[in-house]
């Protein structure tokens, strides 16, 4: 009995713990968003060198004090990198016979490094916690109790896409947050997938600057025009590339014609029912025997605790949250009967990358 009694006091514990932890969860990425504003992890790597760095040694390569202020806190910035170190950002190396702490970065860490582009998943952690968002974020049961509209529009006056457009800095940091996450991406795609062998003439949707169609053009030569779709105040600030022609347009209502369709994190934004018309779209837009290359977050059917089924899912409540109380992430069987209803005849996944998943629509 007394053995049972203390295994029922150890899980009440642990249990109590647990609520603890993900009631102060907002720490984490609070503290995710400081150390990429203060640069810390590229003040560790220093070109490669990852040698670890006192908290004061940190401020001294980062800090840039304004007349009359000093170089910084480096008590504080301890506790936010002892924080993280606990979630594996950064790795603690104790020194001087336990009286001072260094860091260096684990491979998590390192993904916050801005690379030879200025492009890391530093712009990916700022871009989820900007203001606008923030302030949409305490609303998150509103989609519950009336999903007819998203909590941000709700706690801003307009869909997020509307506001964005009104904010360039807001719009140039979502662009380079999704390049930092979508070049590793593509360079996985390039790597392990050849549905593009084939294709002539590839159309890629919501292609923004044409990047992703440039990188795919260069990997697959026998790819003789690629056009790169997106709403025409996209497209006209788009540079110029060979075999590259941009088009400006609107995807609900026609999309250019070509052997193959590709898009990348389009579709999980929008409700069944939009989903519906893109896939349509790309439908009338492909030949027999053409198709669809959809990359998407695509949710297992059985939930675990895996770091890719939570970011996964976590992913899913941003959309919720931010983009349509009732666009999400799918699961694969999902994407099939969607496709299937606007006459797709089949639809496979190939898992390629660590969060994405390539969707091919046949028609």
């Amino acid at each position: 009995m007394e053995n049972a009694n203390r295994e029922s006091s150890n899980n009440n514990n642990n249990a109590r713990l647990a609520i603890m932890e993900l009631a102060n969860m907002i720490s984490v990425p609070m503290s995710l968003n400081a150390v990429v504003k203060l640069k810390v992890a590229d003040a560790i790597w220093d070109d490669g060198s990852n040698t670890p760095l006192s908290p004061a040694q940190i401020l001294a390569k980062t800090s840039r004090p304004l007349e009359g202020e000093g170089s910084g806190d480096a008590e504080n910035l301890q506790r936010i990198l002892r924080m993280l170190t606990s979630y594996g950002v950064f790795e603690e190396h104790i020194v001087d016979d336990g009286f001072q702490r260094r860091y260096s970065l684990t491979e998590v860490g390192k993904t916050l490094v801005t690379d030879e582009n200025d492009l890391s998943y530093g712009s990916y952690v700022l871009q989820h916690h900007q203001d606008a968002l923030m302030r949409a974020w305490t609303m998150v049961h509103e989609a519950v109790n009336d999903s007819s509209t998203e909590p941000f529009a709700k706690a801003n006056g307009e869909p997020a896409y509307n506001y964005y457009g009104k904010y360039p800095e807001m719009n140039s940091l979502m662009l380079n947050a999704m390049s930092g996450v979508s070049v590793p991406f593509m360079k996985a795609i390039l790597e392990g997938y050849d549905g593009f062998q084939g294709v002539k003439t590839l159309v890629d949707v919501g292609g923004s600057g044409g990047d992703c169609l440039k990188m795919i053009m260069e990997k697959h030569s026998s790819i003789q025009l690629g056009i790169n779709f997106d709403l025409p105040e996209v497209v006209e600030k788009a540079p110029q590339i060979p075999r590259i022609k941009h088009v400006g347009g609107d995807m609900f209502k026609y999309i250019p014609k070509g052997d193959a369709i590709f898009m990348k994190w389009v579709i999980t934004t929008w409700t069944d029912d939009e989903c519906k018309q893109i896939l349509k779209s790309c439908y009338d837009a492909l030949p027999e025997k053409g198709k669809l290359i959809a990359c998407e977050p695509v949710l297992p059917h059985h939930t675990d605790d895996s770091k890719r089924t939570r970011a996964l899912l976590e992913g899913d409540i941003f959309v919720m949250t931010i983009y349509r109380a009732k666009g999400r992430h799918r699961t694969e069987e999902e994407y099939r009967q969607l496709g299937g209803s606007v006459g797709f005849t089949d639809c496979r996944g190939f898992y390629i990358d660590h969060f994405f998943t390539i969707l091919e629509f046949q028609k």
